[in-house]
């Protein structure tokens, strides 16, 4: 009896054994994939000499119009040329949403440009009688380039006021942001009357950037994610164009822009400020922009390519070069990927 009760103990202790090896084994195994993969996205990630910890140029227009009437008008011609440089230099556009948020989905080895457009100019977007946009305005000409230009993402960021591309209808203003959002196309808060907000009380922050917010999603079921500082004056507290409310209208941005002057830092990068976020006026190198403007920043970017943004074609990771690791910020250490 004694031998029989030693036998059933000795058959229960291996089972009792098998689970814990199995699970031991299984957990195991799913290390080492796991080191494999690691291994396989970081190998990737150098080949291309990914550096998500990179600047990343945030272009700024206004009008689009064959005379142009101050410094921040550009032709057709001209920003078509500007489109056609971006995607010859392996730029692929984003919009500020998806740039402040990190969710910058583009290939291996390209940069993300952030297109912006301020004032909702009727250059800037407007339909045909076919629902199509119309010729020569900014949609117009960004649809044409991507599409000669497959991989170049026919997306940008508008910031409206109350002029809303000229129109004047509510059916007319809907149909135009239905149709913008529709296709990618990103919509953001430039206040509602375009009124510096510098040096004014914080009560009249709010109901100014409330009004904005107010008139966008009142026309289409879409937040907007940020906001364009009209004239790029900062309110006496930063954080007043960030977060607030007013007349029952709440506001929570995940960045502020301003009006202009250097590429903007990384989302991931540890000095990236939410709260003024920086961007480059479209123009040629001549006068005040020999130095701060589009081409001469998109030059320096160019001949200093390891100061650039470039991706490792997976959203769910930051890659960058081990000694960039200092720059990283905490709040995305969890798809951290040095190499």
């Amino acid at each position: 009896m004694g031998a029989v009760l030693s036998g059933c103990g000795s058959q229960d202790d291996a089972q009792d054994k098998s689970p814990k090896v199995n699970a031991a084994a299984k957990a195991s195994a799913a290390a080492v994939t796991r080191a494999n993969l690691i291994k396989t996205k970081t190998a990737a990630a150098a080949k291309v000499k990914a550096n998500e910890l990179g600047q990343i140029p945030v272009l700024m227009y206004h009008r689009i119009v064959d005379k142009p009437g101050n410094q921040d008008d550009r032709t057709p011609a001209q920003f078509r040329t500007e489109l056609e440089r971006l995607a010859a230099e392996d730029y692929v556009p984003v919009t500020a949403a998806e740039y402040v948020t990190g969710r910058m989905d583009i290939p291996a080895g390209k940069h993300p440009v952030v297109l912006t457009f301020d004032d909702s100019s009727p250059s800037q977007f407007a339909l045909d009688g076919a629902g199509a946009p119309k010729a020569n305005t900014a949609v117009a000409i960004l649809q044409d380039v991507a599409q000669r230009h497959p991989g170049f993402r026919p997306v940008a960021t508008f910031y409206v006021t109350r002029d809303m591309f000229g129109m004047t209808k509510p059916e007319e203003r809907e149909q135009v942001l239905l149709w913008l959002a529709g296709k990618g196309y990103d919509i953001g808060n430039h206040t509602h009357d375009h009124l510096s907000l510098r040096g004014k009380p914080e009560k009249e922050v709010d109901a100014e950037v409330a009004k904005g917010h107010k008139l966008i999603t009142s026309l289409i079921n879409a937040v907007p994610v940020t906001i364009a500082l009209p004239y790029g004056n900062q309110p006496n507290t930063k954080e007043w164009a960030l977060k607030g409310s007013s007349g029952g209208v709440s506001y929570d941005y995940g960045g502020v822009f301003l009006a202009g002057y250097t590429p903007a830092l990384s989302p991931f990068n540890k000095e990236f400020d939410p709260l003024g976020i920086p961007r480059i006026r479209s123009m040629d190198k001549k006068g005040d922009c020999a130095r701060f403007c589009s081409v001469a920043w998109l030059d320096w970017l160019k001949a200093n390519a390891d100061e650039r943004y470039t991706s490792d074609g997976d959203v769910k990771t930051v890659a960058y070069p081990k000694f960039k690791a200092p720059f990283m910020t905490m709040r995305f250490t969890d798809r951290a990927l040095p190499y």
